[in-house]
């Protein structure tokens, strides 16, 4: 009878697939409700934070880009000769 134990064996997973089957239409529009808001919440999220980093992405080129500049105003009052005039540092 090993035929008929190995068979016993099978039934409990298969049941469960087959109540899993008959209950997916009640249970996934439930599950959709309650998901959809944390869906809708993760992509807000991960929207903010890429703005985010653009914006800090930004601004660090802006600052880049201003000491870039004094650097190359330094290097042409050198290359004349005179001397470059002290500039105020800027709180950020």
């Amino acid at each position: 009878m090993p035929l008929v134990e190995d068979g016993l064996k099978m039934a409990p997973p298969i049941l469960i697939g087959i109540g899993a089957l008959l209950l997916a239409p009640l249970l996934l529009p439930a599950a959709g409700t309650v998901l959809r808001p944390l869906a809708k919440a993760t992509v807000k999220s991960g929207l903010l934070a890429a703005q985010k980093g653009r914006e800090l992405v930004s601004e660090a080129m802006e600052s880049f880009e201003d000491i870039a500049a004094e650097v190359k105003a330094e290097l042409i009052a050198e290359h004349r000769g005179a001397a470059p005039a002290p500039q105020p540092e800027e709180a950020h």
